[in-house]
Order: structure tokens, then C-alpha cells, then sequence
């Protein structure tokens, strides 16, 4: 489990499959109400407060983004404790948002790294598109056009020069900027 903290009130925890299946929890599960995945939660804030000092009594809104192969991101935003006043603080007030995503999209703080992980990846795939967003570029790759046996090398490969990133393809092209459209891997690989 890798926590983040965004700001003053956002964190970003990130969970492997491996730390889903060591508490008994499929990735199916994260989409229910069961006692195993309100301890996971329970866990995650504890920690959360140790490591980072991040206060999760009060309001919460509870983003959870599974990836493709590579585990879930849950994005924890505190809101506003003034209009529940008269809860009780040690209480948890959530507003859960659940999205799946069937890309593979990963960030790299500078451009080498992408470079590095391009000629990693080569042998496996060659598509994807090169974005450039909030000072880091974020390599999406779809895996349909990747062998099954694949995906967890080429997972892996990735994890070693950037993070997952649970950024959309949407917000990518709103906010970000199209660095290479098309073939990104083979382009990376090919000029550098």
C-alpha cells in the first residue's frame, strides 16, 4: 500500500492486487458493502494519520479507480466539517465514487524515464499515446492489443520508471498535451 498526499485535504493510496488478496479481498469486492473492505478502509485512514497526519474525522468523499492488472487507487478528499456539527467526529461521512478503467496509464517525472521504460516495454507493444500533464507525462496504453500472458511483465516493467496513475484519457485531453498521438512506444523507441 503507497499513500500521497495531494494537498492539505486529498491523499492517494495506491493497492496492489497483492494487498487486496493478503486481506482476503477480491477486486470485485471493493464494489460491495462487506465488513472486509470496511476494515481496508479502516486500515487505510489509520495509516493514513500515521504516515502523513492526514485527519479523517468528519466528511469524506471516496474516489476508487481499479486498473487493468495493476491494482485500485483511491483518491480520499476531507470536506467541510462545519455542516456536520452535530455528528459525532470519530464517525466517517462518505460519498463513494467507483470507476473502472481498461487502459493502462502510467506517469514519469521527466522524459528519460519514458524513454526507459519504452525500450522495456518494446518486445510487448508498440501503440499507446504520450501525454504531458501537470508537469509529468502520462504513457496510456491499451491492452487490448496485448497478449494476456503479457500484461503482468509489462505491468511490471512500467512500475520500475513511473507510477500508476488513475488520470483519465478525458481529463489527459482537456488538460493535458498530446506529445506523441499514435504508436508512442515505437516512436519513443525508434528517435531516441
Amino acid at each position: 500500500m503507497k499513500m500521497e498526499r495531494l494537498s492539505h485535504d486529498k491523499i492517494r493510496i495506491f493497492l496492489t492486487f497483492d494487498d487486496l488478496s493478503e486481506r482476503g479481498i477480491q477486486k470485485e469486492d471493493m464494489w460491495q458493502e462487506i465488513p472486509k473492505v470496511h476494515e481496508l478502509f479502516k486500515e487505510m485512514m489509520e495509516q493514513a494519520y500515521n504516515e502523513l497526519g492526514f485527519d479523517v474525522t468528519g466528511p469524506l468523499a471516496v474516489e476508487v479507480f481499479a486498473l487493468p492488472a495493476q491494482g485500485m487507487v483511491v483518491i480520499v478528499t476531507k470536506g467541510t466539517s462545519s455542516m456536520f456539527d452535530d455528528e459525532e467526529d470519530d464517525i466517517y461521512e462518505l460519498e463513494v465514487t467507483l470507476e473502472q478503467s481498461d487502459l493502462i496509464s502510467y506517469a514519469f517525472s521527466d522524459f528519460e524515464h519514458v524513454i526507459q521504460a519504452a525500450k522495456a516495454v518494446r518486445r510487448f507493444v508498440d501503440g499507446g499515446v504520450l501525454y504531458h500533464y501537470q508537469s509529468r507525462y502520462v504513457l496510456v496504453i491499451d491492452p487490448e492489443s496485448i497478449d494476456d500472458g503479457d500484461l503482468q511483465l509489462i505491468i511490471a516493467l512500467l512500475s520500475e520508471y513511473g507510477e500508476a496513475t488513475s488520470v483519465t484519457e478525458a481529463v489527459l485531453g482537456e488538460y493535458g498535451k498530446i506529445v506523441i498521438e499514435d504508436q508512442a512506444v515505437e516512436v519513443l523507441c525508434r528517435h531516441f
